[in-house]
């Protein structure tokens, strides 16, 4: 399925297109590396981890000219956008490198509860920011929550990135509560984490 703004902007798909992986890995450490690093750094390493493991059908890009320039990532169903299992991450990084990761991982675990679609991350290429791709994005995540009967989508966003955050919050978003952990600042770069939930109801749905 895709979609278009009817002004030849990026058309929307709601799948990874097959060739396309390691340039929404790309998009996505350029927006999410600080905070995967710990995890999954060096960037060469933490891009190829990301681009073998993808869940294909847990993304929705924006394509222009033949290139994603956008691309949102959603959990639903038990699985997200980024995969990778304990296995994978100690075969790609060893187990003495892999298992201090697989700690960092443990702390971005937390999947949706039952009504509720997880946004993974969202990422727009920086040519392209300004041109409302995000809200785009948002609107068609949005859709996805409520065609499969979902009452809100819930993000998380890092005190370190308040440009995502106004974006979230001219979208309908609301904060719910906002966990600080300064102990974790000197580790991942960030010291606190915002929820942010937004209703979902029928009329958000393309079908």
């Amino acid at each position: 399925m895709g979609s278009t703004d009817g002004n030849g902007g990026p058309t929307l798909l709601r799948a990874v297109p097959a060739g396309a992986e390691a340039r929404v890995a790309a998009l996505y450490w350029e927006a999410f590396g600080r905070k995967l690093g710990p995890a999954l750094g060096p960037p060469e390493a933490g891009q190829a981890f990301i681009a073998e493991h993808l869940h294909h059908d847990r993304g929705i890009v924006a394509e222009h000219g033949g290139e994603v320039v956008g691309v949102a990532g959603y959990q639903l169903g038990g699985r997200g956008l980024t995969g990778g299992e304990v296995g994978d991450v100690l075969a790609a990084y060893g187990a003495f490198r892999g298992l201090p990761r697989l700690a960092v991982l443990a702390l971005f675990g937390r999947g949706p509860e039952p009504g509720e679609l997880v946004m993974d991350g969202i990422a727009v290429d920086a040519g392209h920011r300004g041109l409302g791709i995000g809200g785009r994005l948002l609107a068609e995540v949005a859709a996805v929550a409520a065609e499969h009967g979902c009452h809100r989508v819930r993000l998380d966003v890092i005190d370190v990135n308040p440009r995502a955050r106004a974006l979230y919050e001219r979208r309908g978003f609301t904060a719910v509560r906002t966990t600080r952990t300064p102990y974790l600042r000197p580790l991942l770069g960030f010291g606190a984490v915002t929820t942010m939930h937004r209703p979902v109801s029928p009329a958000d749905a393309r079908v």
